[in-house]
């Protein structure tokens, strides 16, 4: 499939943050982009006020007619993100009148394969670590092309286009779910974790390590894999280097102190020290993401100064480990997490930088079958909170699975207080009380909570918005 030679780009679920970085990607480059998506977001504001048309029913005669020409349909290209139902009478219908019609996933594959590509893989912590390797080139003075998995606040997006046509380096967030990372065959490949995860679509654990250890095969001979020290591959072409937070691997940090409820330390590389270097996000977590960032740049032979100067500056991904409020009369954290292992690396870092300080935490749970599967890991990390005030489940893709709720989860936590309460109520519980670390967590619709807490927070505490 050449890509040049289409002029039309319609996507089935425009408003996902992997979707919407492959339209913004297509329409900065002259080509006539539109789509539909479930709900209107945030986003999906941004992409029409960016020149795309986006409607919001499952409905054919809302199609804008351009696309659905029958004369040149060689000329459209539909994409569909894999969480898009069978059932969908769109995307059936362009099926039905022989479109082309491809996953998201290999579309973004297409595009990789045309320049030198750095792919980031892991069920946590890839759209940290790409953004910090986008800032990274970026700050080097290298072209770059991204497509990531959040709004980098560096980019203020998920997609950054490059400057001309020569020497580009592409930085992909290489996704795990549906197997999407298999259509990339990447020039350095970072991998930060194989935890089990999307056990709906990979059945079990085995699974999904048997898949990320066929994406780490498709690293180019003479290419290089950045992996997590514990992380066991075989077969692969490429070069191994292994990263970690603690040392015993080519890649590490040390000299970790904590000044002003932010991270100083060192990367030891190899031989070489690279000192003094200082994060501008919190998180111990991100200083393990910050050293295989460290570890691609110095495959890429960016400097020292670069590199400290890009990690200084960086300012994190909305909704990971992000500062809605910081006083000292309240602190409101708000991140992502919806994994056990992510809700333990985030409250485990909160408490850790704010140790003297009552931390509250709000979860909303994010699909039955993940809720069903670790149900014990969740209890087991909410339970590192002073208060815990967990929320229905965000069923997504899912239908309900008969008892499978949140109270599966509740019954387990061991905190000092926990409640449950349905979204809608949280604002109104948190005007009666007061926190003095809130952090909400979860990939669902919490997030449309954000800004009515943050100000009610202001109001109730008397704080200047920034």
């Amino acid at each position: 499939m050449n890509l040049n030679q289409i002029s039309r780009f319609y996507f089935i679920g425009i408003g996902g943050i992997g979707m919407s970085a492959l339209a913004r990607y297509f329409k900065t480059i002259g080509k006539d982009v539109a789509g539909y998506d479930r709900t209107p977001t945030v986003l999906t504001s941004q992409l029409e006020s960016e020149g795309m048309k986006v409607h919001f029913d499952d409905d054919i005669s809302l199609i804008p007619p351009a696309f659905i020409n029958d004369a040149d349909k060689e000329k459209t290209l539909v994409i569909y993100t894999p969480a898009i139902p069978k059932s969908h009478k769109e995307l059936n219908y362009f099926i039905e009148q022989n479109y082309t019609v491809v996953k998201r996933s290999k579309v973004l594959g297409l595009i990789a394969a045309s320049n030198f590509t750095v792919a980031v893989a892991g069920t946590h912590g890839k759209t940290t670590t790409s953004s910090m390797i986008a800032h990274l080139l970026q700050t080097a003075g290298l072209n770059l092309a991204a497509f990531l998995g959040g709004i980098a606040k560096n980019f203020n997006s998920n997609f950054v286009l490059p400057s001309g046509d020569k020497n580009i380096i592409n930085v992909v967030e290489a996704d795990e779910f549906d197997r999407s990372f298999l259509t990339l065959f990447p020039d350095i490949a970072v991998i930060s974790s194989m935890s089990a995860d999307h056990l709906d679509i990979y059945g079990t654990h085995d699974e999904l390590v048997n898949s990320y250890n066929a994406f780490a095969t498709q690293v180019k001979q003479g290419g290089h894999l950045i992996l997590k020290q514990e992380l066991k591959v075989k077969d692969v072409k490429a070069d191994i280097t292994t990263y970690s937070l603690n040392a015993g691997s080519d890649f590490f940090a040390r000299d970790i102190i904590i000044a002003n409820r932010s991270y100083r330390f060192n990367v030891q590389a190899g031989n070489k020290l690279i000192e003094n270097l200082v994060l501008g996000i919190p998180g111990r977590h991100n200083i393990e993401n910050a050293v295989a960032a460290v570890a691609v740049a110095s495959k890429l032979h960016i400097s020292e100064e670069i590199i400290r100067k890009a990690l200084a500056t960086y300012s994190g991904v909305n909704r990971r480990f992000d500062y809605q409020i910081k006083s000292d009369r309240i602190v409101f954290i708000d991140d992502y997490a919806h994994h056990p292992e992510e809700l333990h690396a985030v409250i485990s870092s909160v408490k850790e930088l704010y140790s003297d300080k009552k931390i509250t935490g709000v979860f909303q749970p994010h699909l039955f079958t993940r809720t069903r599967d670790f149900a014990d890991e969740f209890a087991q990390s909410l339970s590192l909170l002073d208060e815990v005030i967990l929320l229905d489940i965000y069923p997504a893709r899912e239908l309900p699975i008969e008892g499978v709720t949140s109270e599966i989860i509740f019954d387990k936590i061991n905190a000092k207080q926990k409640i449950m309460m349905h979204k809608s109520e949280l604002v109104a519980y948190m005007e009666q009380h007061t926190p003095e670390v809130l952090l909400t967590m979860g990939a669902g619709d919490i997030d449309t909570c954000i800004v009515p807490l943050k100000k009610m927070l202001e109001n109730k505490f008397h704080i200047v918005p920034n």
